[in-house]
């Protein structure tokens, strides 16, 4: 059985995945070369940190940073900025409609974006936004 710290991460992949389901889905992937009309999504596994440890029974709490990055392209009539904030929005949205992961963890929630264009010679014309998505988790064993 995986461990909880890679069931959260599961659990994220396929949140995004459902949120955005025309994006190409990556996890600690390189940044892609093309972006797809869908965009691209893509997640690291990001460092679960130190966690605090309450005893008896023993228990490590981890608030859990999973950078996630999301490309959008200029579309026929829409802007690439259009086209991430919308992307953006359904992460919000996904993320507020379920808050636990289906019970994996004790809260979820997402950090403010940062922003970036993306270009390149030939390349469409792209915009970039890394986040992170705060999972808050026990365990009774800082490796399970």
């Amino acid at each position: 059985m995986p461990s909880t710290r890679e069931r959260v991460i599961q659990a994220v992949v396929a949140l995004l995945r459902a949120a955005l389901p025309q994006a190409a889905h990556g996890r600690n992937e390189a940044k892609p070369r093309t972006i797809p009309n869908g965009g691209t999504v893509t997640v690291d596994d990001g460092v679960p940190g130190t966690p605090e440890v309450t005893l008896s029974p023993a228990t490590y709490i981890f608030e859990h940073e999973i950078p996630v990055e999301v490309v959008a392209r200029k579309g026929p009539g829409e802007t690439a900025e259009a086209r991430l904030d919308a992307m953006l929005q359904a992460i919000g949205a996904a993320v507020a409609a379920d808050r636990t992961l289906g019970g994996l963890c004790d809260h979820i929630e997402v950090t403010a974006p940062d922003t970036e264009p993306l270009t390149g010679e030939g390349a469409a014309v792209s915009r970039s936004a890394v986040l992170g998505l705060v999972a808050v988790y026990g365990t009774s064993d800082p490796l399970n």
